[in-house]
């Protein structure tokens, strides 16, 4: 795989990702997008877990302007075009993925960067980390699951005051506001999140892949249909090596060995 857009290493199951355009401030262009989700592909066979984050001194500021022509003397983009061919895959390959995703914001996450952040399981950002949905500026709207996202995540009201405003949002206030898991200091940044990751591809996975979709389908479920879920999810966990690996280990007071089988 490339080096020049996207860094891929396999290490104790997890697999790290690492938009890597810190010129650009990891923002997309069409290489980017193609190498990202070969990436993922990748670690979809091979890892047991995923940490995203990025390189230098900003996670992603979403797409690279300079990547396309709004000239008065060119045909306009279609925006529309792109977000089908490119952001929509990426955020449900994101989501559909089983294993749990650890992303680590090393700076700022803006436009579809901040709405890529938010497409990930557990989000930790560095203190000097901040979030802003700059589509306003230019007179769009967010894209990249933005608009699902954010109002789950904070509440419309707070949804609406980010998009409209465009205002930064530092990542103590997203911590407080629950948009994202944890703040940390930026020196500790990467070592929690790969911590967090190894123990995730540590963990048992087919469990963490099952509650992942099961609070996923609440969203539209009513009480009956989740309860049902719940049910059709328990018993299949119930039969697992994990499960009787973890009752096994916590009877013989000693660290489980998951297999995610």
């Amino acid at each position: 795989m490339s080096e020049q857009s996207i860094l891929y290493a396999l290490e104790d199951g997890v697999a790290q990702i690492t938009l890597n355009r810190p010129d650009r401030l990891n923002s997309f262009n069409t290489e980017m997008h193609l190498e990202l989700r070969g990436a993922l592909d990748r670690a979809a066979r091979e890892a047991r877990a995923v940490l995203l984050t990025g390189a230098g001194r900003g996670f992603c500021a979403g797409q690279d302007l300079s990547d396309r022509s709004v000239a008065a003397s060119s045909a306009p983009p279609n925006l529309g075009e792109s977000v089908e061919t490119w952001y929509k895959p990426l955020v449900l390959q994101l989501k559909q993925l089983e294993m749990p995703v650890v992303c680590a914001v090393n700076g700022v996450a803006a436009g579809a960067g901040a709405s890529l952040a938010l497409a990930c399981d557990i989000v930790l950002a560095a203190r000097s980390a901040s979030f802003i949905q700059a589509f306003c500026k230019i007179g769009l709207i967010p894209d990249t699951g933005g608009t699902w996202f954010l109002p789950r995540l904070v509440g419309d009201a707070r949804a609406l005051g980010l998009a409209l405003t465009g205002d930064k949002l530092p990542a103590e206030k997203a911590e407080a506001w629950g948009m994202i898991w944890k703040c940390v200091d930026d020196a500790q940044l990467m070592d929690e999140a790969r911590t967090l990751a190894k123990g995730f591809a540590a963990g048992p996975t087919r469990g963490f892949a099952r509650t992942k979709q099961a609070l996923r389908a609440s969203w539209s479920n009513p009480l009956d249909d989740q309860l049902t879920i719940e049910r059709d999810f328990m018993d299949e966990l119930g039969r697992s090596h994990d499960y009787r690996e973890g009752v096994a280990a916590f009877m013989e007071k000693r660290a489980p060995r998951f297999t995610g089988k």
